[in-house]
């Protein structure tokens, strides 16, 4: 299993308020064969400081730290660049105010080197502003729904990028990316373990009420371009307006 080379991206800009936490849980995983890949947009705070500050503790564990600044267009370009850089077995892409829980790493290596999947993903804690936690379970089943998956969580196989990448069209690129691959058959498999934390009241989850109606549009457009029923508007319809009063709790 120590074979397995991972490749983790995080992209960020002006994140000097959050990133430390987000490096620190790379830092400090349990398993070391890591390729870690910082893709900043070109912050003008301190978040590039920040970085460079953990390059040496990170050749102490004997991990790889690589850190590009250079202007992109938006996140899932940013994404996409990282990407570009990983010579990683498979790729975990975290962002910039998320952590790993310490075993993450070792978890997703070692379910690799056993089923050697296209896309893996488990559980996830959400943190909602107020503090409050509850898991968002993972589950795989016929019924395609992004209330099953959770992207923070998600490594895929490095060669499966050749073929997919994101589309760099809106917020839910990254759902439209899962889709896809779920839709043409690729190996995918579950983790019922909490893998990650995501902090709640970021871009995709602060949403006002006028966004909500071009939100549910928007999720709708994925569904069906991905060739899923016209019944799925109402799944779309139902998530939004949950995925609404969440954001206001």
């Amino acid at each position: 299993m120590s074979d397995i080379k991972v490749s983790i991206v995080t992209v960020c800009k002006n994140s000097e308020k959050t990133i430390e936490r987000t490096i620190r849980s790379v830092l400090g995983q349990t398993y070391k064969n890591i390729e870690y890949i910082i893709k900043d947009g070109g912050s003008d705070d301190d978040t590039l400081k920040i970085c460079r500050q953990f390059e040496k503790e990170f050749e102490k564990e004997g991990m790889t730290m690589k850190i590009i600044s250079s202007p992109d267009g938006g996140i899932y370009d940013a994404m996409n660049k990282g990407i570009d850089e990983a010579a990683g077995d498979i790729v975990g892409i975290l962002n910039s105010d998320d952590i790993y829980e310490k075993d993450t790493v070792r978890i997703m290596a070692k379910e690799y080197a056993k089923q050697d999947f296209d896309l893996a993903f488990g559980d996830i804690r959400m943190v909602l502003p107020s503090g409050k936690t509850f898991v968002k379970k993972a589950r795989l089943r016929s019924y395609t729904t992004s209330r099953d998956w959770n992207h923070p969580t998600q490594f895929v196989k490095r060669s499966i990028y050749d073929t997919y990448r994101y589309r760099c069209e809106n917020i839910s690129d990254d759902m439209d990316l899962y889709f896809r691959i779920k839709r043409d058959g690729k190996k995918i498999v579950v983790i019922n373990e909490v893998l990650a934390e995501f902090m709640m009241g970021g871009v995709s989850s602060n949403i006002p009420f006028h966004e909500v109606g071009e939100r549910i549009a928007r999720r709708y457009r994925i569904y069906r371009r991905n060739g899923y029923s016209r019944f799925y508007i109402f799944e779309c319809v139902a998530f939004e307006i949950i995925k609404y009063i969440g954001s206001k709790l």
